[in-house]
């Protein structure tokens, strides 16, 4: 738990990235991106699959700059297009590349790099960009809940064969608790918008934990405890952030269909 705890106050300078928001998250976006992609891709080599790391990060930049410069949704589509071409374009060697090559590759670039762009999306929503800041508190808040929840009152194991120490009074504890921290939120910032925060709240509590989930999955099949070693007790940057990269599109998508915001 110690070890825990002081992982958790190495990550207080993130408070500091979004409070400024503009480009300084933007890099770090783009850094968190490219940083965890090669964490995922070692992952793959574990397993003798050989994803282009070269490709994601040309596909990252690709999207940063669509997103500083672009001005019309069509180039997002052509980014999607680029990255499934370029990656299928990766098996023309085909004496030395498998499928699996190609597919881990596009996973890659979907699940690490365009999901964590959503936090930056989320902070260009106009009147909603201060809503950037409940992705980082229902994910990590439903973690720590989780977490002392879970050591606390926890005997009912939630996914057994995916996660061993999950329980589920540990699952509904981090559900209360980002509900709770969710609408703390909303009622010192965004007082008109507090029942919205309040359901972000709950649904973050649950995406955030199918991200978690879903990385052990990834974990388990690759054969390995944790994508890296650079934050003590929590692994790489992908361990620490697994969870963002599922309540970053969510908290974006609920203000765009939810709310009504139109980017």
């Amino acid at each position: 738990m110690k070890t825990r705890v002081i992982s958790g106050l190495v990550m207080i300078p993130l408070l500091a990235i979004l409070y400024f928001g503009g480009y300084v998250l933007t890099a770090a976006c783009f850094l968190i991106g490219i940083m965890g992609v090669r964490e995922f891709y070692n992952g793959f080599h574990a397993m003798g699959v050989k994803p282009n790391y070269g490709i994601a990060v040309a596909a990252a930049a690709a999207l940063y700059i669509i997103n500083i410069f672009g001005e019309k949704s069509e180039w997002y589509m052509l980014w999607f297009f680029g990255v499934v071409l370029v990656s299928m374009l990766y098996l023309f060697n085909i004496e030395h590349r498998k499928l699996e090559d190609a597919m881990a590759t596009i996973t890659g670039i979907f699940y690490v790099v365009f999901f964590s762009f959503h936090v930056t999306l989320v902070e260009q929503a106009g009147p909603y960009g201060l809503m950037l800041w409940l992705i980082v508190i229902t994910a990590f808040g439903t973690d720590i809940m989780a977490y002392f929840s879970g050591y606390l009152l926890g005997k009912h194991k939630l996914c057994p064969h995916i996660s061993p120490k999950k329980t589920i009074e540990g699952s509904v504890g981090g559900v209360l608790g980002s509900v709770i921290l969710s609408g703390l939120f909303g009622w010192f910032f965004l007082p008109d918008l507090l029942i919205h925060c309040l359901v972000i709240g709950v649904l973050g509590g649950i995406v955030s934990q199918f991200g978690d989930l879903t990385a052990s999955i990834f974990k388990r099949k690759m054969g390995i405890k944790d994508y890296g070693h650079l934050i003590p007790g929590h692994g790489g940057i992908l361990d620490r952030f697994d969870s963002v990269l599922f309540t970053g599109p969510m908290v974006y998508y609920y203000i765009v269909l939810v709310i009504g915001y139109m980017p």
